[in-house]
């Protein structure tokens, strides 16, 4: 007998199937999820099943400040400021200028580029700064999809950059699988596995990794 019930595996036609019934995917999204497949490294996108529950979080919380480490093309970005109010601010981070133009018309299209406070350079020193800014305690929501090897950098800065009850959420903490072979030390796998660890250890959140996509591992910051 089985101890657990594993999660059903997803085919390419069940993945299909999830889309087409599971995704209510604005056209202006789906433009730049498009655009951004046409690029070399389009697969660092954030999963399109994985915006409607970025939304869906943001609405929940009724989140008004939004941080994200990593913007790529902004595609996650757009689906998280869509969730905002008018008057929400999303604060995103990367060290590319190429990648993040690709976006920036799709969110003047939008009509949330004025949400968006785009900031290049290194995002372990643009969110020292926001700490040092007086913005510690004051984001309801986080979301980190960036360089893996500071992941576990990133996720001390974004709890203090939380208020407490707000929810962080961390993409590819299952990285194609590879932090469970003892026998992957590649640097991003041994920084994963760090953080997955330090995360099921730390008493000071709540706790839920979602296996789908590649790894999405949800945290409340208590109270």
């Amino acid at each position: 007998m089985k101890s657990h019930v594993r999660p059903t595996p997803l085919t390419d036609r069940l993945y299909d199937y999830v889309l087409s019934t599971g995704l209510r995917e604005p056209a202006i999204l789906r433009q730049l999820r498009e655009a951004t497949a046409l690029l070399p490294d389009g697969e660092w996108q954030t999963a399109p099943e994985q915006g409607p529950l970025l939304d869906l979080l943001l609405r929940l919380l009724d989140a008004r400040k939004v941080l994200e480490v990593g913007t790529f093309t902004g595609y996650g970005t757009l689906w998280m400021a869509l969730a905002l109010p008018a008057d929400g601010k999303l604060i995103t981070c990367d060290t590319s200028r190429d990648f993040t133009q690709t976006g920036r018309a799709y969110w003047q299209e939008a009509g949330v580029d004025g949400i968006i406070d785009l900031r290049i350079g290194r995002a372990v020193e643009i969110l020292d700064d926001l700490i040092a800014g007086d913005h510690a305690g004051s984001f309801d929501f986080a979301f980190i999809d960036a360089d893996k090897e500071n992941y576990v950098r990133y996720y001390a800065q974004c709890l203090t950059l939380l208020r407490p009850g707000g929810i962080l959420a961390v993409d590819n903490t299952l990285w194609d699988g590879r932090p469970a072979d003892p026998e992957n030390n590649e640097p991003s796998t041994l920084a994963i596995r760090e953080l997955n660890a330090l995360i099921h250890a730390d008493s000071s959140v709540d706790l839920c990794f979602l296996p789908f996509a590649d790894g999405l591992t949800l945290v409340r910051k208590r109270p």
